[in-house]
């Protein structure tokens, strides 16, 4: 591949720092509303910052931003160059796609919105060549879907050839209850006779799993397989504790997370750590306390037992993505 995304492909780098949660000042996690408390663009500016640091000090090399995630981007170019980071001991990704429209609001009629074109990638490239200082490793698509048609737009794949002949590998995001489906229409592109691309970042938990067998075959295949969202979005922290229709579930969840020694979060990350086909499992802490719990995981052994244990957690896919749309922007 045109770049080795060497942190990505290491064993001992596990886990990165997804900044969704980082960059503005709403998003749907469960208890974002009391995760931050100067909702300020300095003020998230200063805590995004806390959080690389804490991060980088813990061992975090692989770190991942979007156009969509507000300043996100903007955050994490000036931590860079502030702390001096040599680009060669980093991994640095970013998304196309999604355009930011909630102008630093928590509530908005659009949060995001979604187009797939040439003119909008071409637009967006600048942008994240600006925001990050040239500092990028690896370039996606964001939530590629059947339906938006970007898997067949040979203009955009025309595009992203050119910036991967340019030294960015380039990946793709899926969502949504046909990710399988999304992947595997993925894997074998090419473009001029030569595979696209070089990496796929799609939600596997213990709650949603539909997509590990494709993963794993798009692993088998030698792309880079990043797993988002295996918090369910705080759907499995102490943040969900109290959800009367997750009691059983909750229950479950901390009974093998006292049996570990761990916290539910470091279980539910270690459970997504443990796929032989995840290359990087993100965490999507908004501050310096998640952050901590969440790196409990790489020290959690998460067994045949807990497995066994928690594999009543799963859902039906329709079910995961409709809650999950029903989440409230806070």
């Amino acid at each position: 591949m045109t770049n080795s995304l060497r942190f990505l492909r290491d064993p001992d780098y596990k886990f990165g720092l997804g900044l969704a949660a980082l960059g503005r000042p709403g998003y749907i996690n469960l208890g974002h509303g009391e995760d931050i408390d100067d909702r300020s663009v300095e003020g998230m500016r200063e805590n995004a910052h806390q959080v690389l640091d804490a991060a980088w000090k813990a061992g975090i090399r692989y770190f991942d931003a979007a156009r969509s995630y507000g300043r996100a981007e903007e955050f994490l170019g000036s931590w860079l160059t502030e702390r001096g980071i040599d680009p060669e001991s980093v991994d640095i990704g970013s998304k196309w796609g999604y355009t930011y429209t909630a102008n630093w609001q928590v509530q908005a009629e659009h949060h995001e919105i979604k187009e797939h074109s040439l003119d909008v990638l071409n637009r967006q490239w600048g942008e994240t060549h600006h925001n990050l200082r040239g500092q990028l490793d690896l370039y996606q698509i964001h939530s590629a879907t059947l339906e938006s048609g970007v898997l067949e737009n040979m203009a955009v794949l025309a595009r992203l050839a050119e910036l991967k002949s340019e030294g960015i590998a380039i990946g793709l995001t899926v969502s949504g209850a046909n990710q399988a489906e999304v992947i595997e229409r993925a894997i074998p592109i090419e473009v001029d006779g030569s595979r696209l691309f070089d990496s796929v970042q799609a939600t596997w938990n213990l709650l949603e799993q539909s997509a590990g067998g494709t993963l794993k075959a798009a692993h088998e295949s030698g792309m880079a397989v990043i797993v988002k969202e295996a918090l369910a979005n705080g759907r499995l922290t102490p943040g969900n504790a109290n959800n009367p229709d997750f009691v059983r579930q909750y229950h479950l969840l901390q009974e093998e997370a006292m049996r570990l020694n761990t916290t539910v979060d470091a279980l539910a990350l270690a459970a997504a750590r443990r796929q032989s086909w995840a290359d990087m499992v993100l965490s999507g802490a908004a501050n310096t306390n998640h952050l901590a719990s969440n790196i409990r995981a790489r020290h959690v052994m998460f067994d045949d037992e807990a497995a066994v244990a928690l594999s009543s957690l799963v859902e039906p896919p329709e079910s995961y993505w409709q809650t999950r749309s029903d989440l409230e922007w806070n």
